[in-house]
């Protein structure tokens, strides 16, 4: 059978969308696994079905999934790139105005700026407020601090093979551990794939990011973010469980700026520099919800025979 699909990304961080407005879809793992194959499939860090949401208050439901199959609650880059696909197909009314969006993560609040044609230029989401508490997380290891009296995984050490580097657990409707690196010099030359320029765009993030992503301390997987601060914000790459790197996170990039305010590294408002762009990070103190603004490209559209 053949099947329509677009592809999108958000700062390079890339999506086949399957849209059960207009047909129905229902894929094995194992069909998702080959749609975002790079070498034999379409391509992406993940597949997302947009449909309609059995709730009148959104416009439409994001059904996420990992480049490997598995279900994941919430992406952001993901959730940008729904935005635009519905106000671009006219499935929203008076987007300027602001939507509701759908996910396994809970309701997300949407505005947007649009160009002359209605096309959407760039997105604002209301990731909600972030997840502290470590069982909530999920996450084994113990709390070590407390933000306004929550308990939370504050620079918590895990062992490794190489040498122990610590980790800020928050979830954003996923889970996420940040760590924070200061003197890439002090760590071991396993870390590198250029040990001679210690550095974060040298960081090995394969390896390590896949040790980190499937250890102990995280019993559903864990994306794990390095971060690196500087004067014009929080410098990124992340390993995404189920993934691997990838270009950008949205829901990272809010888990480090979270992550970075609760370690007195930054302000509650940073812009965090992936390897795809910059996403703008706003952590309100007034309702502790996050918002996360950014853009979302449409690349091309097509259809593919699946067995």
């Amino acid at each position: 059978m053949r099947y329509a699909f677009t592809k999108m990304h958000g700062l390079g961080n890339d999506f086949v969308f399957f849209d059960v407005f207009q047909q129905d879809y229902h894929f094995t793992t194992e069909q998702i696994a080959f749609i975002c194959d790079r070498h034999f499939g379409i391509g992406g860090d993940g597949l997302i079905v947009a449909e309609p949401s059995p709730k009148d208050s959104c416009v439409a439901y994001m059904r996420y999934y990992n480049a490997d199959g598995s279900v994941a609650q919430m992406c952001g880059n993901g959730i940008r790139c729904l935005a635009k696909f519905v106000v671009d197909r006219g499935y929203v009314d008076h987007p300027e105005d602001g939507f509701v969006l759908d996910t396994l993560a809970g309701e997300k609040g949407i505005t947007c700026s649009l160009d002359e044609d209605g096309k959407l230029l760039e997105a604002t989401v209301d990731m909600g407020e972030p997840i502290l508490v470590p069982e909530e997380v999920p996450t084994a290891l113990a709390a070590t601090s407390d933000y306004q009296g929550t308990p939370f995984v504050r620079a918590a050490l895990i062992d490794n093979p190489w040498k122990g580097i610590a980790f800020t657990c928050v979830s954003m409707g996923n889970p996420h551990a940040v760590t924070f690196i200061d003197d890439f010099a002090a760590l071991p030359d396993a870390f590198f794939t250029d040990p001679a320029h210690k550095s974060l765009a040298t960081l090995d993030v394969a390896t390590v990011g896949r040790y980190y992503e499937r250890h102990e301390a995280f019993p559903e997987k864990a994306n794990i973010e390095f971060i690196s601060v500087a004067s014009d914000g929080l410098h990124m790459r992340v390993y995404e469980r189920g993934d691997g790197e990838t270009l950008a996170c949205g829901t990272g990039a809010c888990a480090s700026a979270v992550a970075a305010h609760l370690n007195e590294l930054s302000e509650r408002t940073v812009d965090v520099h992936l390897r795809g762009g910059v996403l703008h990070i706003d952590w309100k103190a007034d309702s502790d919800h996050v918002f996360m603004t950014g853009t979302a490209t449409e690349a091309f559209e097509g259809s593919i025979e699946l067995v």
